[in-house]
């Protein structure tokens, strides 16, 4: 017993000299992790428009370098570690490694996506996207998910593979000044004339106080249906409005619908199961119907 106690004390004071070693690395990878933050701090405060390291890549590089050096550092005190060599240890580190190769193939691609996302500037904090049926405002891109506000009280959390695999529709990138582009889109039988209805929903644009006068509100025809013609009106809400966008764009709305009472224009799409009696055209004379102004 007493011989077992020995050789028990022996390998614990063998052991000294590897972990003091061990714990100078690891000692050393916590000071250069703490420079960097610093270092990522001061590169944060740079424009997110420049070139390179810049407030919207440091906090991503950031955690890209912190998990290189601990990651470096864990295999450079690995050989120090008590019972390193032994079997037992190796085999156990063999385990560990396999379960997280295994368990670990979709937070990989999560990262990788997460870095794409980040380092190609898809999106950024701030700025207003579609992604698939998701829409709000960027509130933060991680290296795992990207999370958005719809400004209805909700917060959406979507995988960034999720992200990558799907087109991004980007609302605010177009713009300057950190204004953002909102559009809707009307569906107008052919009886009603195209002036009109144009001038119309620039009317309605014109009662929000949230929506700019320059860039001006513009409206174009997307499609000549069978039925009805489709109009977009694409207007740009300033980056200082309180409101969300959400509140914005129901107070659009019912300018527009108010709009069209006001001028006696349903807003409806017309459907046929047979011929019309007359045909759907609009007389010469009334091109320019109210609110619509002729040449001149």
């Amino acid at each position: 017993m007493g011989e077992l106690a020995g050789d028990a004390l022996d390998a614990a004071v063998g052991a000294v000299p590897g972990m003091f070693v061990a714990a100078l690395i690891f000692l050393a990878a916590w000071v250069a992790t703490r420079l960097s933050g610093e270092y990522f701090a001061s590169v944060a405060a740079r424009p997110a428009d420049r070139p390179g390291l810049n407030a919207h890549t440091a906090p991503a590089t950031r955690r890209i370098v912190n998990a290189a050096l601990w990651l470096f550092a864990l295999a450079m005190a690995y050989p120090y570690l008590p019972g390193s060599h032994t079997e037992a240890f190796r085999g156990l580190s063999v385990m560990l490694g396999l379960m997280v190769s295994i368990g670990a193939a979709s937070v990989v691609s999560q990262i990788a996506s997460g870095i794409l996302i980040v380092y190609t500037y898809a999106l950024k904090q701030g700025e207003y996207v579609r992604i698939q049926e998701c829409e709000g405002t960027v509130s933060e891109v991680s290296l795992f998910v990207t999370r958005l506000r719809t400004g209805l009280g909700e917060e959406i959390a979507i995988p960034n593979a999720v992200v990558l695999g799907n087109v991004t529709r980007n609302f605010s990138r177009a713009t300057e000044g950190g204004r953002y582009v909102l559009d809707t889109t009307v569906t107008i039988g052919y009886d009603t004339p195209w002036r009109q209805v144009h001038a119309m929903l620039a009317e309605a644009a014109q009662t929000i106080p949230e929506i700019m006068e320059t860039p001006a509100p513009y409206v174009v025809q997307t499609a000549l249906s069978d039925f009805y013609v489709a109009y977009k009106l694409v207007v740009h809400v300033g980056a200082d409005v309180p409101a969300t966008r959400a509140r914005v764009a129901s107070d659009l709305h019912a300018a527009i619908q108010d709009a069209f009472n006001r001028h006696g224009v349903q807003i409806m799409s017309p459907h046929y199961e047979a011929d019309p009696a007359a045909p759907k055209r609009v007389a010469e004379t009334d091109w320019y119907a109210a609110p619509a102004r002729g040449p001149g």
